[in-house]
């Protein structure tokens, strides 16, 4: 009974699905993409590539999945199914305007609500920034649905000044300047999109969102838990790989330091810069495909002792 009324669910909505290519310029497109109900709120996600190893990857704060796509597109060349999903507020998933509607653990929970909806038992879970810190929070509520985690430039202790010297006048704007911020919406939704570069589509649909629900999700995020604390993260015991960067205070390299040393099974890749992944990813997406490799096969390795396990236990 666990699944049935997810497989409901998605009996229903059979017909929505679209494949990964008619996912460009996601708020154009938002009727036509395959989503869930969490909470009474519609989620939206895309499916790359097929077979039973599922990687989820989540975006940044205020970003859309688009984000990850040419990583996504990737790793399902390299045989693995890879979902994108839009949090709450994000892309095109619904964007009520109430703040409390918006925090780390209930991204995460939305998060475990996909995994749920999709019916996976475990996931290789990723995300950058927001994204990053949400897959801690997914590893802190339900350790047993990952395989492993990919954590692109998490904000922790270190980020704390930088986060309110950038997000602060942010979220006044977006609060107080809202017709002004409207009138740039409109700028950005009229810019011809399909031909840009990846990043800059990705800003420009951020722009052309409506400020109010985005003025909502700041104020949720900023004023509750951005992450698991250190003793919980010092308790996860899946393999991580931690990708951090220099120069960058808002996404310190010393928070990807810090979360390396702090889990058990963590690998520390330095990149060469914040936008490295997306604008000359070969270097990091083999290493990102490596580790996903990795992960499966650990998984792979458990299930089998624990088969001979059961099988020497009948036996004895």
């Amino acid at each position: 009974m666990r699944w049935l009324g997810t497989k409901l669910y998605r009996q229903s909505i059979r017909g929505r699905a679209v494949s990964a290519q008619d996912t460009r310029g996601v708020y154009a497109r938002r009727s036509q993409m395959p989503y869930f109900r969490f909470d009474g709120q519609r989620l939206a996600y895309t499916a790359y590539g097929r077979g039973p190893r599922t990687t989820v990857l989540l975006p940044g704060l205020l970003l859309s999945q688009t984000m990850q796509r040419p990583l996504a597109r990737q790793l399902a060349r390299r045989g693995h199914r890879v979902v994108t999903m839009d949090p709450l507020g994000h892309g095109a998933s619904d964007r009520p305007t109430e703040s409390w509607r918006y925090s780390m653990v209930a991204f995460g929970r939305q998060t475990i609500g996909l995994l749920d909806h999709l019916e996976l038992e475990h996931a290789v879970l990723g995300g950058t920034s927001l994204g990053a810190n949400i897959t801690l929070e997914v590893a802190s509520q339900a350790p047993g649905r990952l395989a492993g985690m990919v954590i692109e430039m998490p904000v922790l202790d270190n980020a704390i000044p930088a986060c309110g010297a950038a997000f602060t006048p942010l979220l006044f704007a977006l609060r107080y300047g809202a017709p002004a911020v409207r009138a740039l919406a409109r700028g950005a939704r009229a810019v011809p999109r399909g031909r840009l570069p990846l990043m800059l589509d990705v800003m420009l649909d951020s722009l052309a969102q409506d400020p109010e629900p985005s003025a909502a999700v700041l104020s949720g995020v900023l004023y509750g838990r951005v992450a698991p604390d250190h003793e919980e993260r010092c308790r996860m015991e899946q393999p991580a790989l931690v990708i951090g960067h220099p120069r960058d205070p808002v996404h310190p390299f010393s928070d990807a330091g810090m979360l390396a040393s702090e889990l058990p099974r963590g690998t520390l890749v330095t990149a060469h810069s914040v936008l490295e992944l997306r604008v000359r990813p070969r270097r990091l997406t083999a290493r990102i495909a490596t580790f996903v490799d990795d992960c499966w096969a650990g998984v792979a390795d458990e299930a089998s002792a624990a088969a001979r396990a059961g099988r020497h236990g009948r036996t004895a």
